[in-house]
């Protein structure tokens, strides 16, 4: 992951008060948010909280109803073959059976880019070297999203949004995936990425942003959202009465205290704070997406 630095220059993605209603709903209820150039940054939220619609405005596939909204410098409701050329797209849905082979579907698809990476080098990157000449239709479904990842990422995108791109993955594969999106960024891609696997996102993204009923419940890294690195640390142990915890603001200083009544090793010691999946699930039921 990089360390990008803040500013409006460095910023890949503005937005401010983005709103989106579908009939009397409100999908997206006045979004602010930034996205700075060669990080990773995850939007996190239950099904309907707005990420896939944000996701497509910044896309530039959807309209919006109000707010501002600049991707790589320009208003995707204006963008042109040039700006769609920049950015790379994985979108939630798998390819369909296809009677192309990989390699034909990814090596047609490059010839759309300026600066189209080589068919070969991406069919390796995403892990298909061995079905590069099967058919589509053959495909498992994690192998066809592996397909449509590369096509993503045929054209050499400035940005890339990955709309829950592991699914149907198996664990090996989506560990392979985290290492290509690592290297990606590692490069200096900036990279928008939606997630139902918390696990993914605080593996890969250098900040998240939890929205819940069309707004943002808060922005942060993975490691400080929602005060996590602040949190009271559970500390526990198994003494000779029985197992022992004690909620502290000060666990180091509590352990050495507890060392000390131990005359050296604490049997069973564990000092915890609360994971990423008690924050985003704390944010999103404050916020009433999740009852």
């Amino acid at each position: 992951m990089t360390q990008a630095t803040g500013g409006t220059a460095d910023c890949a993605v503005r937005v401010r008060g983005l709103r989106k209603r579908y009939g009397g709903k409100a999908a997206v209820d006045g979004i602010d948010l930034q996205v700075r150039r060669g990080e990773v940054f995850a939007l996190l939220g239950p099904n309907g909280a707005g990420k896939t619609t944000t996701v497509e405005i910044l896309e530039g596939y959807r309209s919006r109803d109000g707010g501002e909204v600049s991707v790589l410098g320009t208003d995707p409701a204006r963008g042109g073959r040039a700006w769609r050329s920049r950015i790379g797209i994985v979108s939630q849905s798998e390819s369909a059976p296809s009677e192309l082979t990989v390699r034909e579907m990814i090596t047609h698809f490059s010839t759309y880019y300026p600066k189209a990476r080589d068919p070969e080098e991406i069919i390796a990157a995403v892990g298909l070297q061995d079905q590069a000449a099967s058919r589509l239709r053959r495909l498992s479904g994690g192998q066809r999203r592996r397909v449509d990842v590369a096509l993503g990422l045929v054209g050499s995108p400035e940005l890339l949004f990955l709309d829950e791109p592991t699914t149907g993955f198996d664990p090996q594969a989506r560990r392979a995936f985290w290492d290509l999106v690592a290297g990606l960024a590692g490069d200096g891609m900036t990279i928008v990425l939606t997630t139902h696997y918390l696990d993914e996102a605080e593996a890969l993204a250098d900040r998240v942003a939890v929205l819940a009923a069309g707004r943002i419940a808060a922005i942060g890294t993975p490691g400080d959202l929602g005060g996590r690195a602040t949190a009271a640390a559970t500390v526990s142990w198994q003494a000779p009465d029985g197992p022992h915890a004690v909620l502290t603001q000060t666990p180091t200083c509590y352990v050495t205290e507890l060392a000390a009544s131990f005359g050296g090793e604490i049997p069973g010691l564990a000092v915890t704070r609360p994971s990423l999946e008690d924050r985003y699930l704390e944010l999103i039921t404050q916020n009433g997406a999740l009852t």
